[in-house]
């Protein structure tokens, strides 16, 4: 059967596998869906750990795989040189922003609705420009409370096909293929974050959670900016 269509799962996943096969099972992931849509298959990258881990593996199964960044005026400026430094190395990876003007900390006032304007709109554009089909992320099912029900292959717009390769990794164990492969990380890590985003909306913590330290004071706490939970391509409402 088709690894894109398993019905595995996912936390038997998490904890049988060994990290060879994670890592094989990653790859295999990629690789199917790259030979089904072609240049239409782009990685997102956000440029924490997952993202970049998720583009070394893709483009171990080819060098022609394209990916595209989300910005935000509000990025750390490590996160923003990093930024520069990948796009260097990486010409094929496009940067989307948007300029909208938008309220004075809109980011305390409404966080969602500041996630909408600066995150969502750009990947929506994103995905229409470059004619995306399918496009990979760093999703973990690991990572925190709002990310333990997605799939490793899922069709939340219709038409456009999202998958999540290394959902069933541990942290450590994507820190130990980021060693294993010599894969360069954000600075932001070696300050002890543990998930990045806008540098007023995260923060340092000791909690299990990974995410924990995301938005933190808000109804968004730990949660999510919106581009895994909100319409992406038929945003008229005819996509979840």
């Amino acid at each position: 059967m088709s690894l894109l269509n398993n019905q595995d799962d996912i936390k038997s996943l998490v904890e049988t596998l060994n990290f060879k096969q994670k890592v094989e099972r990653s790859l295999a992931l990629t690789k199917e869906a790259y030979e089904k849509y072609g240049d239409g298959l782009v990685v997102a990258n956000s440029l924490g750990k997952d993202s970049v881990t998720v583009w070394d593996l893709a483009k171990k199964v080819s060098p022609k795989i394209r990916g595209f960044i989300i910005t935000t005026r509000f990025k750390p400026k490590e996160t923003v040189q990093f930024m520069h430094e990948t796009v260097v190395r990486y010409p094929e990876i496009k940067i989307y922003k948007s300029d909208a003007e938008i309220p004075d900390k809109l980011y305390e006032t409404d966080p969602d609705k500041c996630c909408d304007i600066l995150k969502v709109e750009p990947i929506r554009r994103a995905i229409e420009e470059m004619g995306v089909k399918c496009w990979v992320t760093g999703l973990r099912c690991t990572e925190g409370r709002t990310r333990t029900d997605f799939k490793e292959v899922e069709e939340r717009d219709k038409g456009l096909i999202k998958l999540n390769p290394i959902l069933v990794w541990k942290e450590r164990e994507v820190w130990q293929y980021l060693a294993l492969n010599g894969v360069k990380v954000n600075p932001l890590y070696g300050q002890g974050y543990r998930s990045l985003g806008c540098a007023p909306c995260t923060r340092i913590t000791n909690e299990e959670d990974e995410r924990s330290g995301r938005w933190i004071g808000t109804s968004k706490c730990g949660g999510e900016c919106g581009i895994h939970t909100r319409p992406l391509k038929n945003v008229a409402g005819d996509g979840i």
